[in-house]
């Protein structure tokens, strides 16, 4: 049957190019003598009368990513009573840890579900405002969405299935960011805020590119701070700020606190109060490293500067963990 009906088709279809399935056959097929095929049943394994056609369907999901690549059957020769009960929405789905963002990856994790036979395993989706994409799947509990943007937000949510091909409902889902790629400046020409500012010396001069033109608040006003937006919650872990390079400026030391927020509103600690000094002798610049934390708005609050009773800051730099 394969010289008499497979091979013609598959050249016409090759001719014409169109994408040739050649079907599944459940049916007797040993009428051919020594075919080496066997009918239903005939090897002495029962088989309900569709095993082959839901083969067929598992094939098919793994060649989609939907189920894991095996060489061991993915359902059962016979269900018994018909298994149409699909597992527990998985739960608790989230960033492993805050290590576990990097520039192009975000590891996600989950509670696993329960199925009345067993769960086969669970399909990840990356979603969007359009609906959501298979990214692929896992036979265990972990995944680690991979490819990714830099410095990019990312949702996902995770379902599970079982071997007679039930799923479940989409868990609930979570949100994560990537972190920055290695030595991008994350403030540079974002949009910035400030408490107050002196004459023309306004906040966007901070994030400008040029050491020579900075922020400065208004005049003996402590406190004061300087704020950017970096766009989107990311992982930071340093914050390098500059003075103008000048030999005229005398070496100063500023009092100041790093607070971080993902809303803009709320704000906690980064970095708490310390005094820094910017030497002109060293380039007039200090550089601040802390643990990783997430944050679409940093804030600089300054409490002191023994040089001008004003915060000054000629370039804000941040970087991603």
């Amino acid at each position: 049957m394969y010289q008499q009906f497979n091979v013609p088709d598959q050249a016409d279809c090759n001719a014409n190019g169109i994408d040739c399935q050649p079907c599944v056959l459940p049916g007797d097929v040993s009428a051919p003598s020594n075919s080496g095929l066997l009918a239903l049943d005939e090897d002495g394994t029962a088989c309900s009368s569709d095993y082959c056609l839901r083969l067929t369907a598992d094939g098919g999901r793994m060649l989609k990513g939907q189920l894991a690549l095996t060489a061991t059957r993915p359902t059962a020769p016979v269900l018994s009573g018909g298994d149409t009960q699909p597992p527990s929405v998985p739960t608790g789905l989230r960033a492993t840890a805050e290590t576990a963002e990097t520039a192009d990856s975000i590891a996600l994790s989950w509670t696993a579900s329960t199925d009345n036979v067993a769960v086969a395993g669970y399909s990840v989706h990356q979603v969007t405002g359009s609906g959501s994409t298979l990214l692929g799947s896992a036979a265990a509990t972990a995944y680690d969405a991979t490819g990714l943007a830099a410095s990019t937000s990312y949702t996902f949510s995770v379902s599970a299935y079982d071997a007679a091909g039930n799923t479940s409902a989409a868990s609930a889902a979570v949100t994560s960011s990537t972190t920055a790629a290695a030595n991008t400046n994350l403030a540079l020409n974002q949009p910035t805020s400030a408490s107050g500012y002196t004459q023309n010396y306004v906040p966007a001069n901070a994030v400008d590119g040029n050491s020579s033109t900075y922020w400065e608040s208004t005049d003996n006003a402590f406190p004061q701070w300087l704020q950017v937006d970096l766009g989107s919650a990311v992982g930071v872990s340093r914050i390098v700020l500059d003075l103008p390079p000048l030999t005229a400026w005398a070496t100063r030391t500023q009092t100041l606190s790093v607070l971080g927020s993902t809303d803009g509103s709320t704000f906690g600690t980064v970095v708490g109060s310390a005094g820094y000094t910017f030497d002109p002798a060293t380039g007039n610049t200090v550089t601040i490293t802390f643990a990783s934390a997430q944050a679409r708005y940093l804030r600089l609050s300054f409490t002191g500067n023994d040089g001008w009773p004003a915060g000054q800051v000629s370039e804000y730099q941040v970087y991603g963990s």
